[in-house]
């Protein structure tokens, strides 16, 4: 192998490695702002973070029915907007993403999917428990990975008790 071509592999490999990095903060900055997703989220930087041209939808028994396909960035923009009210929807949603595989298999596409398990509490107090398979395609536009076509499919749901009681923790003494 000659030193020209043993560089390229190792900027390729650089790139594959960055790309991943890019593509876990995007979801991960996706995920932080949907547990703040109320009247002062930055809808125009949670938009941005898909394409202009990106798909969210709801696959699944459950999800397709609930949420069903939402395409283009402006409409999934609106979409979120919708929990972005006062008195804030969630009173507390939290993310947690795991089983993560993220595949960089072109210069500017790739592929991720996660486990996700939603912990919320709605303003009307009730809680529920989700969780759901995220199959992502990322597409870099301009130098910056976003996400193209988002499908989240239900694994489990049910409601719960509350999430937060003001009990005191049960430590050792």
């Amino acid at each position: 192998m000659t030193d020209l071509a043993h560089l390229r592999q190792l900027e390729a490999r650089l790139d594959r490695l960055e790309s991943e990095g890019a593509i876990r903060a995007c979801i991960n900055r996706y995920m932080f702002l949907c547990d703040y997703l109320d009247a002062r989220t930055p809808l125009d930087e949670l938009a941005g973070l898909f394409t202009v041209d990106a798909v969210w939808e709801g696959i699944g028994e459950k999800y397709k029915g609930t949420f069903g396909r939402i395409e283009g960035r402006e409409a999934i923009a609106a979409m979120m907007a919708k929990y972005m009210v006062e008195p804030a929807h969630f009173a507390l949603n939290v993310h947690f993403l795991t089983s993560e595989t993220i595949r960089v298999h072109a210069p500017d596409a790739a592929t991720g999917a996660w486990v996700m398990l939603q912990t919320s509490t709605f303003a009307s107090g009730a809680s529920h428990l989700n969780a759901a398979r995220l199959s992502i395609d990322f597409a870099r536009q301009d130098g910056v990975w976003r996400m193209a076509h988002f499908r989240t499919e239900n694994l489990f749901s049910r409601p719960v008790t509350a999430w937060n009681a003001s009990a005191a923790l049960p430590v050792p003494r």
